[in-house]
């Protein structure tokens, strides 16, 4: 019986020691961890920017584009008052050279 009672005091001491150099790799592997980690950057604060000049570009932008489509409807009219003048014109002069055709029979 002695003897199992060394081979257990052993195994006791034995697993003293190994308990003792797992609380000291883990204080380092710790240690470690935290001396690597950077500290978190405090959150930007959001710059807050007035809304005023946004509203006037808005409707600047708004009117310009008006202006652009009304300027765009009046081209329209006046390439379809140019059409029908010459077509205006055609027909007139399609019609005098008719005339001057017969005429010179």
């Amino acid at each position: 019986m002695s003897d199992a009672l060394r081979k257990a005091e052993d195994a006791v001491r034995e697993a003293e020691t190994n308990t003792a150099d797992v609380a000291h790799i883990v204080a380092a592997v710790l240690a470690t961890q935290a001396a690597q980690q950077p500290p978190a950057a405090p959150a930007p604060t959001p710059a807050r920017r007035p809304i005023g000049p946004y509203v006037a570009a808005g409707i600047g932008g708004a009117v310009a584009l008006t202006f652009l489509a009304m300027a765009a409807a009046l081209l329209a009219v006046a390439v379809a008052v140019g059409a029908v003048c010459a077509t205006v014109c055609l027909l007139v002069l399609r019609s005098v050279w008719q005339d001057m055709q017969r005429k010179g029979r």
